[in-house]
């Protein structure tokens, strides 16, 4: 309720060959019903040849116009020409969505539009998309595209799974705006020129948040594997594999809510070297990682090149190459004067920038490594004791912070 409340302070369906009025009633399931429709009976044909695009309209619409409709596209692959659009203008409070197991659609479009795209100008809950596979020719946009940027409306408790999106001339999926609280399971973006997804506050408006994606690939697109945009950060990755991607695997400018068992492997193909390659993730804020890992034999230097300004936690996470890559190491570590970077039986070369430290626990030849210097950000605590070392090598105490390097008593010799 925090974030909608913030938020509020800040029909017709489009498409080509709607059915007619007496087509689309007949089709319509009665209030208080569920329906599963099947594409077939609006003429789509999957075979690859003849142009679908208006029997699929036809269908979404007729599926959308009601609450709680399934539709079902049966296996097959089906041309489209023109973006197939589901537009909520008013709210879908039952589950209600696409069933496509076996189905593809085939892209012919050719001016950039999306292949699919969901757009709600209401509140939207329980929207499934399963199982639809989205083959693009690099001439459209986006394969699917989720948009909810007017203020008070969602999209929220939703589900993709077993997508296949390839080959688009966009991200293989995009979502801005009021979109959170769902899930993406076990898709596959390949291939795709922009990202393989991304993930964005809106433009105007509309705050992205809450959603788990869950054993899904983004490899060998044009551009990152995922990009979170427009401030985006609270969307968490389980179980994901990050490969072959032109840039990063991973872009998170304001940061990551959650990695965990994420593996990452050649990234910047791009590059022409390793020597001007970068690492697997990107950061830019703040960040938990738990079990990630890096392996590269090309380009990809690191599993995380970061810029913190907040808090970055990484357990049991891993970097390492071979070959080319034979130095590849695990992070490389800036940020602000208060941030924090705190690394608990991980492996892998860290490097840190001047200025900045990390706490290290339980490393490669490491029990605990802290900070020496008297401003450490790191210094041992003993109780209420601080430790630290001088500029002539001599440990000294004190109760409290030092407030200069000699402050305090020496301890021993």
């Amino acid at each position: 309720m925090q974030r909608r409340d913030f938020l509020t302070s800040g029909g017709a369906l489009a498409g080509a060959g709607l059915v007619g009025p007496s087509a689309l009633q007949a089709a319509v399931p009665s209030a208080g019903a569920q329906w599963v429709l099947s594409a077939a009976d609006f003429g789509a044909r999957g075979d690859g040849q003849t142009d679908d695009t208006v029997a699929l309209q036809s269908a979404l619409d007729a599926t959308f116009s009601a609450d709680g409709t399934l539709l079902q596209i049966p296996p097959g692959t089906y041309r489209v020409t023109r973006t197939l659009r589901v537009h909520f203008i008013k709210p879908l409070t039952r589950q209600g969505g696409i069933l496509a197991p076996g189905a593809r659609l085939v892209s012919a479009i050719t001016d950039g539009s999306p292949v699919v795209e969901v757009f709600s100008e209401s509140t939207v809950r329980y929207l499934l998309i399963d199982g639809l596979g989205i083959e693009g020719t690099g001439s459209e946009g986006a394969g699917l595209k989720l948009n909810c940027e007017s203020f008070g409306r969602y999209i929220y408790n939703f589900c993709l799974r077993d997508l296949v999106v390839q080959n688009c001339g966009g991200d293989g999926c995009a979502m801005a705006g009021n979109v959170f609280e769902g899930q993406v399971i076990n898709c596959y973006f390949r291939n795709n020129r922009g990202n393989g997804a991304s993930f964005a506050h809106g433009d105007p408006g509309g705050i992205l948040s809450a959603i788990h994606v869950m054993g899904c690939v983004f490899g060998q697109n044009g551009d990152n594997g995922v990009a979170l945009l427009r401030g985006c950060y609270d969307v968490g990755f389980h179980g994901c594999y990050f490969l072959l991607n032109q840039k990063f695997g991973l872009l998170a400018r304001n940061g990551c809510t959650l990695l965990s068992h994420c593996g990452f492997e050649n990234n910047h193909e791009k590059a022409t070297a390793f020597s001007v390659g970068d690492a697997g993730i990107w950061l830019q804020g703040f960040a938990t990682l738990i079990g990630c890992t890096a392996y590269s034999i090309r380009h990809q230097t690191r599993l995380l090149r970061g810029y913190i300004a907040g808090q970055l936690t990484m357990i049991g996470c891993t970097g390492s190459g071979g070959g080319d890559a034979a130095m590849a190491g695990l992070a490389r570590l800036n940020g602000t004067g208060t941030a924090m970077a705190t690394l608990i039986g991980c492996r892998g070369v860290v490097q840190t920038d001047p200025g900045f430290e990390a706490l290290m626990i339980g490393g490669p030849g490491e029990s605990v490594r802290f900070g020496s210097d008297w401003n450490s950000r790191y210094l041992p605590r003993l109780g209420d004791y601080s430790l630290w070392v001088d500029s002539k090598e001599r440990l000294r105490i004190k109760k409290g912070k030092p407030d200069n390097e000699e402050d305090g008593a020496l301890v021993g010799a």
